[in-house]
């Protein structure tokens, strides 16, 4: 293993950014609006504990006895729509909303709706407010928290790191003997009909893959590169087909679904870019599942009351291949589509400064440019491949195993094929033929995943539960699994908590690392579901107006209390 070393590359005199120091006050006020939230709750419940008979309820105490604890900020927010399988029901028409209603009196945009709003009353110190958004202050504390252990551990020299040193045993034996405790510890039945490709089965199928991806750049185990670049794209392909199958069946193009799924993509990566002074184009993967959410969007929301239609459905299947592949055709195309977003897309290596900015972006999305709509495609064609599996599963013994053992053989056949004469190519080669032929073995494993009844219907817990927080582990991963050092550096080092012990050391980062990444999961899930509502679109855009406007005067005074400190030290 690696000399360990005390914050290598890190700079003695941390100089913060603008955003930084931003964070760092927001941080704070949110710290001490938590804290008198937390002593309004505790007063609260001890005078509701001794009551006095001959004393009157104030005003604010009578509000908080209207507020349930577990309210959002807004205390206006209305009962979530009822929910079909884990899905929200299709949504009945809202009407547009119009300028001149929001900023009327009475209207969501309105000097008195935004004064009466819960975050407003929360910035006024409301007592009632505060108590009532307890919860969602709590959340945001605890998440600022972690980010601030993100800040602690790779940007100071407060604790160590090593080098990366790849052995392939270990390498091997991380994931075999996590595979086994998951296979003989956690293997249960879901107790539900089989679905095909059901929330469990793609739970667990993220997982392991994440587990691979992660040892993938723990260890620098570039020998598994090609492995990799295919997961990397059955994750592309499961947000063709997840997206796909949701719009499809709630028709749910309303704004709030949108800008939830924007939340859950983008919320935790723009902090950490803020906080930490980081390019977005660092965590590749947020912004490409970005991208393809909206093509998804786009493709599906554009005249939605035909989607019923399987010819319209299969044009536009076919338009999303056409029009891609035009934008990635030709480099000078790709560039003049995405030049207005240039500035957010940019990003150059700090190691290989002479780079072209927008390769990162041209590069990563080209290589799973096309496997999105098929993710698309497949999702369309789930009732007949559930139909054949239906047919399949009425035959009698012997030909139910006939057809089964045939399915199977073509599938080796393919698989084999695919692997032999493209998977087996070195990585330039292979990149060359990953657009085109990454379908090819996610469309395998899915058929022999879901072949029998028994194979649908079991999953792996313990893979699931990782898959459920596969983007905080991308993300968390570059700060405190391992570690930049720098501003859009890429992790090349390791968190050191045990200098000299690498297993043990790798077993005590692992598992710090997986309580961040799941208490940033539940942290962001909680704040989605206060601040970003589902059915109320008006709130929904006052929030943003609000928050926009609290952000810009944040870092307004930001860099005024900047300027007055350095015109006081001249």
């Amino acid at each position: 293993m690696a000399p360990s070393t005390a914050g290598a590359g890190a700079e003695a005199e941390y100089d913060l950014s603008i955003s930084q120091r931003a964070c760092l006050g927001s941080f704070c006020a949110l710290l001490v609006l938590w804290i008198y939230s937390e002593i309004l709750s505790r007063k609260a419940s001890s005078e509701l504990d001794t009551p006095s008979p001959h004393r009157k309820p104030d005003r604010e105490e009578e509000a908080m006895e209207l507020l349930p604890v577990t309210a959002s900020l807004d205390p206006s927010a209305e009962v979530p729509a009822a929910h079909l399988n884990g899905m929200h029901a299709p949504c009945s028409p809202r009407p547009p909303l119009s300028a001149a209603a929001l900023v009327a009196p009475g209207g969501a945009l309105s000097w008195a709706a935004i004064r009466g709003s819960g975050l407003a009353r929360c910035v006024l110190l409301d007592r009632a407010a505060l108590v009532s958004a307890l919860p969602t202050l709590r959340a945001a504390v605890e998440g600022g928290a972690w980010i601030m252990w993100f800040f602690l551990a790779d940007r100071t020299a407060l604790l160590n790191s090593t080098g990366r040193i790849y052995s392939r045993d270990t390498f091997l034996f991380m994931f075999l003997a996590l595979a086994t405790c998951a296979a003989l510890a956690s293997q249960r039945p879901t107790g539900r009909p089989p679905a095909v490709l059901n929330r469990g089965q793609t739970e667990e199928w993220k997982g392991w893959m994440q587990v691979l991806f992660l040892l993938y750049h723990y260890y620098s185990a570039k020998e598994v590169y090609n492995a990799i670049r295919v997961f990397i794209a059955a994750y592309v392909w499961m947000t063709g087909y997840g997206n796909f199958a949701y719009y499809y069946k709630t028709s749910d193009f309303g704004m709030g679904r949108f800008c939830q799924m924007m939340w859950r993509l983008n919320a935790l990566v723009v902090v950490c870019c803020l906080a930490l002074n980081n390019s977005y184009m660092l965590y590749y993967i947020c912004p490409m599942h970005t991208l393809f959410t909206v093509f998804v969007y786009a493709a599906l929301g554009l005249g939605h009351a035909h989607n019923k239609r399987p010819g319209v459905i299969w044009a536009k299947l076919a338009a999303c291949l056409v029009l891609t592949h035009l934008l990635w055709m030709n480099r000078s195309v790709f560039d003049l589509v995405w030049r207005p977003l240039r500035p957010l897309l940019a990003y150059t290596n700090p190691a290989r400064p002479e780079g072209d900015p927008m390769h990162e972006w041209f590069f990563r999305t080209g290589l799973d440019r096309y496997v999105w709509v098929h993710g698309m495609a497949c999702a369309a064609l789930l009732p007949r491949w559930e139909a054949a599996l239906a047919a399949l599963a009425a035959l009698g013994c012997k030909a139910r195993r006939g057809a089964r053992a045939a399915v199977l053989a073509v599938c080796a056949l393919v698989g084999y094929t695919w692997y032999a004469h493209v998977f087996s190519k070195p990585k330039l080669e292979y990149n060359a033929l990953h657009p085109y032929t990454s379908w090819i073995p996610i469309t395998v494993f899915i058929v022999v995943r879901n072949l029998t009844p028994g194979l649908r219907s079991a999953n792996l817990v313990l893979f699931g539960w990782l898959g459920a927080v596969t983007l905080e582990t991308y993300i968390g991963q570059f700060h405190t699994w391992l570690l930049t050092r720098r501003p859009d550096g890429q992790p090349v080092l390791l968190l050191d908590l045990l200098p000299g012990y690498p297993l043990l050391n790798f077993g005590m980062a692992t598992g710090v690392y997986i309580l961040v990444s799941h208490r940033l999961h539940t942290t962001t899930l909680t704040l989605r579901d206060a601040l970003v509502p589902h059915d109320d679109d008006a709130r929904l855009l006052r929030n943003a107006v609000m928050g926009l406007a609290l952000a810009g005067g944040l870092y307004a005074v930001t860099v005024a209390g900047v300027g007055l400190a350095a015109a006081l030290a001249r």
